[in-house]
C-alpha cells in the first residue's frame, strides 16, 4: 500500500459528508451550465443543465425550497480514514506545484478539496453527485464524492485503489494549476477540441505529481498501474461504448483511453509540466 503516512503535509480538506444540501442558489441554471459545459467535470458526459436543474429541483421538494445545512451525521464526525487520505493527497500536489511554481517565480493559490454525498452548494452553483469530480475555478476548490470510485470500477473497469483515487484528485489539482496560468480565459465555454487539450494537460499535470511522490519513494511496486488503468477507464471512447455501444470522436470533451493514458505517462516519466502541452 502506497505510504501516504511519510506525506508531512496537508491540504485544506472540508467534509461535508452526511449534511444536507445548503440553500440552493436561486435561477443557479446559467452557472450550472457553465459548470457542465466548460468541461471540467471528470468523466466526458454530456450532461444537460436542464438535467442538473431536474436534480436540484428533485433536492428541493425533498428538502423544502430553502433547504438548509444540517449537522453532520455522526459517521462523518471528525478525521476519518478517508478525510486523512484526502488531505495527505492534497497535502503533497501543494508541495509539487509549490516547488514548480517558486521556480518560475510564482506564487501557487492551494485550492480546497470538498467531500460530500449527493450534492452540495459551490461557488459555480450545484456540486452533484452525477456531475462527478469536478474543479470549481469560482471558488478555486474541488468537489469529490467519494462513493464515485465504485461507479468507475463496475461501469468502467478502473482500479478503485488509492493511487487510482489519488491520480483523480490530482487531474483536478491540474485544473487548478490550470486556472491560475490562466488556461480558461474570458470566452464562455470552450469548443470540445480546446477541452480535450484542458483534460489531456490535467492529466500530463497528474503524471507530474506522480513523479514527484515516486522519487519520495510513496508508491510501492507496481502501483502505479492503478492510476493508469483509471485513466484509461475514463477514456471518451471507453464512456461512450458502455454507455451506447459506440463511439463518436467528434463529440468527446476528455480525449480516448489511449490519450490520456499517454498524457498522464508523459507527466510521470519526465516530472516536466513544460511538457503538458500539445496533445
Amino acid at each position: 500500500m502506497a505510504r501516504w503516512d511519510e506525506i508531512t503535509s496537508v491540504g485544506d480538506v472540508e467534509d461535508r459528508r452526511g449534511m444536507g444540501p445548503v440553500s440552493w442558489l436561486a435561477g443557479g441554471g446559467g452557472i450550472i451550465a457553465i459548470l457542465i459545459t466548460i468541461g471540467l467535470n471528470f468523466l466526458g458526459l454530456n450532461v444537460s443543465p436542464g438535467t442538473v436543474q431536474d436534480v436540484v429541483n428533485n433536492f428541493q421538494s425533498l428538502n423544502g425550497s430553502s433547504a438548509s445545512q444540517t449537522e453532520q451525521d455522526p459517521e462523518f464526525r471528525g478525521a476519518d480514514s478517508y478525510e486523512v487520505f484526502a488531505q495527505k493527497v492534497l497535502g503533497s500536489t501543494n508541495d509539487t506545484w509549490t516547488q514548480v511554481f517558486a521556480r518560475n517565480n510564482l506564487t501557487y493559490q492551494e485550492p480546497k478539496l470538498v467531500l460530500s454525498r449527493d450534492a452540495t452548494q459551490s461557488g459555480c452553483g450545484v456540486a452533484t453527485s452525477q456531475v462527478g469530480p469536478h474543479f470549481c475555478p469560482g471558488d478555486a476548490s474541488i468537489y469529490l464524492d467519494e462513493t464515485f470510485f465504485d461507479e468507475l470500477h463496475s461501469k468502467y473497469g478502473a482500479d478503485k485503489g488509492e493511487v487510482a483515487q489519488a491520480y483523480v484528485i490530482a487531474h483536478e489539482v491540474g485544473h487548478n494549476v490550470q486556472s491560475q496560468l490562466g488556461a480558461f480565459g474570458q470566452n464562455g465555454a470552450a469548443s470540445n477540441e480546446e477541452s480535450v487539450q484542458i483534460e489531456l494537460q490535467a492529466d500530463c499535470y497528474a503524471g507530474v505529481w506522480a513523479y514527484s511522490i515516486k522519487q519520495l519513494g510513496i508508491f510501492e511496486g507496481d502501483e502505479i498501474n492503478q492510476a493508469i488503468s483509471a485513466a484509461g477507464a475514463v477514456g471518451d471512447d471507453r464512456i461512450q461504448e458502455a454507455a451506447q455501444g459506440y463511439t463518436n470522436p467528434e463529440s468527446w470533451t476528455h480525449g480516448s483511453s489511449e490519450q490520456r493514458v499517454a498524457a498522464f505517462t508523459r507527466g510521470y516519466e519526465s516530472g516536466k509540466p513544460g511538457l503538458c502541452s500539445g496533445f
